[in-house]
């Protein structure tokens, strides 16, 4: 039986005098339609406009066919729609669907001024790969590469984008700090192997506050987890306390950021912080007692079974005074396993 459809179109936002209208009586087809919905986003929040805003443009204006803000829009929707490669822009150049999210108002590319771009509406693989390799020093009387990204403007966009999303103040918030591997398949700048990830690859800093981002820091792969994240903290920090001058503040990492700059900085700050704590022999001792009730717990119940610990602690060497820890002792049917994990040092 076939499925009667009440609606024969529908219409999206206007791109200047044209009409966007989605019908189903087929014609030239795209499989990225659902592309039409993030240009409903952009339309509404700017998000984009307001990213393209963080570059400096040295170029001629009377020789410019594709804007900052076109450039980013066409890298990002690609990106949204599964073309993660410049290459692949050789090929979406020509595509009228793409162009439309942008907002070219010539989607099909024919009243390109020169004869050998048209039909091809949108930026190919070089003009990109300028906009996102220009070196920060380029100016006015560089050859090829001029539109210049401004790194602090752009770092303070992600916090900026966050707060703007939160009209009404949240009495706390929790910052988690993370550091991923991002594997490298040639032989780029920066290029160093990592033991605990088994491959070449960069490890990039982030910090989220829940499903936003606020840092994203590419970094070489042969540095300390936590390097630069005090000062990534700093300047997030900073941003939030300016417009929320009374939420709470929590900092959250695992046992890569558990170190002595950082904790002694949210110290000082006013920000509470919960971290994990890597286990030693010393925290294992302290733990004895608590480890033996788990055990006895389990083979008196048959189910996994924890018992924490609350009390101060201080490396031999490392941290400059007592803090806080939670320990966690628990026995399992695989056999006994313990876990220490740092807490924060102080409720505020």
């Amino acid at each position: 039986m076939t499925t009667e459809c009440n609606t024969h179109e529908f219409d999206f936002q206007a791109l200047g005098s044209r009409a966007i209208t989605a019908r189903f009586d087929g014609g030239a087809i795209t499989s990225d339609a659902g592309g039409l919905l993030l240009r409903e986003v952009e339309a509404k929040t700017g998000i984009l406009r307001r990213f393209a805003a963080c570059f400096t443009d040295h170029r001629d204006p009377d020789l410019v066919e594709h804007s900052v803000y076109e450039l980013v829009a066409q890298r990002v929707f690609a990106l949204a729609l599964g073309y993660e490669d410049l290459n692949d822009h050789d090929t979406l150049r020509h595509d009228p669907l793409l162009a439309v999210l942008v907002g070219k108002t010539d989607p099909t590319g024919k009243d390109r001024r020169c004869p050998r771009d048209r039909g091809k509406s949108l930026a190919g693989k070089s003009t990109l790969n300028r906009l996102e390799l220009t070196p920060t020093g380029a100016n006015k009387k560089s050859r090829y590469k001029k539109v210049v990204a401004r790194h602090r403007d752009m770092e303070a966009f992600f916090v900026e984008m966050f707060l703007a999303l939160h009209p009404v103040p949240p009495k706390e918030i929790v910052l988690d700090l993370d550091a991923t591997d991002d594997p490298i398949h040639g032989r780029q700048l920066g290029r160093f192997f990592h033991g605990y990830y088994n491959n070449y690859c960069y490890l990039p800093l982030y910090i989220f506050c829940g499903e936003h981002l606020l840092c994203a820091k590419l970094r070489p792969s042969d540095i300390d987890g936590a390097a630069g994240s005090v000062k990534q903290l700093m300047g997030i920090i900073e941003r939030i306390r300016r417009q929320w001058p009374n939420v709470r503040i929590v900092v959250r990492g695992d046992s890569g950021f558990c170190r002595e700059p950082l904790m002694r900085w949210c110290d000082e700050n006013r920000v509470d912080y919960v971290l994990g704590l890597a286990k030693n022999a010393r925290l294992q001792r302290i733990l004895g007692c608590e480890l033996h009730e788990a055990k006895l717990q389990f083979e008196a119940t048959g189910q996994p079974s924890r018992v924490f610990k609350d009390f101060t602690y201080r490396t031999r060497k490392s941290w400059s005074r007592e803090r806080r820890v939670v320990g966690k002792a628990e026995h399992l049917s695989k056999g006994k396993q313990s876990a220490i994990r740092g807490d924060f040092a102080f409720g505020r």
